[in-house]
């Protein structure tokens, strides 16, 4: 089932990578697009792909400042990263990994949670510092036979 991922994944990277060629090869169309003109036409500079038995490995690099680059093992284990250059000209760049824990990015555009209001922080102090204490097996005993008292047959 690996491999059958595996050689989607790359056969669908070189088609995008195809079809991109194919569409900013400068040819005349009438198709808008809102690329810049580095992007129209930008090329593939180096492009590697090896699919094997334990595992698969690819990249690619564009004169666009667009790369990636993966590599996967026979557990289904994906190492990987890609990145370009944003419209305001900043590098972007995300690292990933997906494996039996799921997929796992990491990059600075991404989206981090807001920091703990120092309320809930205190109050998970207090309960760390202050444990429930142990109810005694009286109390169980009683609440217990309490409840079966109401019962009728």
């Amino acid at each position: 089932m690996f491999k059958i991922i595996a050689l989607c994944t790359l056969l669908a990277s070189a088609s995008a990578l195809s079809t991109f060629g194919k569409h900013n090869s400068g040819g005349g169309g009438g198709g808008h697009s809102s690329a810049s003109s580095d992007d129209v036409h930008a090329e593939v500079k180096s492009y590697t792909s090896d699919v094997r038995p334990d595992g698969f490995e690819y990249a690619y690099d564009t004169t666009n400042a667009i790369n990636s680059a993966a590599s996967g093992d026979a557990y289904g284990n994906v190492h990987g990263d890609f990145g370009w250059v944003s419209p305001e000209g900043v590098h972007v760049a995300l690292q990933y990994t997906a494996d039996e824990n799921g997929y796992q990015p990491n990059s600075d555009i991404l989206p981090t949670p807001p920091p703990i209001p120092a309320a809930i922080l205190k109050a998970l102090e207090y309960i760390r510092t202050h444990p429930p204490k142990e109810e005694s097996n009286s109390y169980h005993a009683a609440s217990s036979n309490n409840r079966n008292s109401f019962r009728h047959f």
